[in-house]
């Protein structure tokens, strides 16, 4: 057996277990699995640990599994990484995948409501307006006529004698009186707008160094 596999190769190829259980056909292989199919007209998959490879020789994939063992792994699609992780062997084969988690920091951009206050200030404006009132008053005036007939009247007076004639005139009173010259109406409407979020993400870099002379096809570096 092979401690080097190369996993494209032992695609459509026969896989077997303990006591040469028939495990059937390879048909993909995954991270951590292998998948064979069985049966021809109702196919059977099975997701195998690829840590219970014990090796390949060119025809048959050979693993360490009994046939009740196979039998729970059938399954219809493929298992997490971390279910098979139990089934990982210190004596596995050393091409077998190693997990590395490659960490990326990415903006997380949330919105939260936040209040303003718009203040409306009304204060006093004083102007002076002129308004032209038309107002009337009473003046004497004075006609001497004369007189054809000669009429009998009192004596003439024998000191200064006052005669009071009333004289009515229009005086102007300013009131001021408060009224709605208009209205100012406010509204909130909502303006949405596009802003640009612009900050620094650490992600981290693999590099393989020292005992690696050669990296197989398929395999990338980040």
């Amino acid at each position: 057996m092979s401690q080097s596999i190369d996993w494209s190769d032992v695609i459509k190829k026969e896989a077997r277990g303990t006591d040469d259980t028939d495990l059937g056909e390879v048909q993909e292989v995954g991270q951590h699995y292998v998948m064979t199919q069985k049966g021809i007209v109702n196919k059977e998959k099975f997701y195998v640990p690829k840590y219970m490879v014990e090796g390949y020789d060119g025809d048959t994939l050979w693993f360490n599994v009994t046939e009740e063992q196979f039998r729970g792994f059938m399954r219809d699609a493929p298992p997490e990484y971390d279910e098979y992780a139990r089934y990982r062997t210190p004596d596995m084969a050393t091409d077998i995948e190693t997990r590395i988690p490659v960490i990326e920091e990415r903006l997380d951009v949330s919105k939260r409501v936040s209040t303003t206050e718009a203040t409306i200030v009304k204060e006093p404006r004083i102007e002076t307006r002129t308004v032209e009132v038309p107002v009337t008053h009473e003046e004497l005036r004075i006609d001497r006529r004369a007189t054809t007939e000669a009429r009998e009247t009192d004596k003439p007076v024998q000191t200064r004698t006052e005669i009071k004639v009333p004289l009515t005139h229009e005086e102007v009173e300013v009131t001021k009186k408060p009224y709605v010259k208009e209205e100012v109406v406010v509204t909130k409407e909502p303006v949405t707008e596009t802003e640009t979020i612009t900050d620094t993400v650490t992600s981290e870099r693999v590099d393989v160094e020292g005992g690696a002379e050669k990296i197989k096809k398929g395999s990338r570096a980040a």
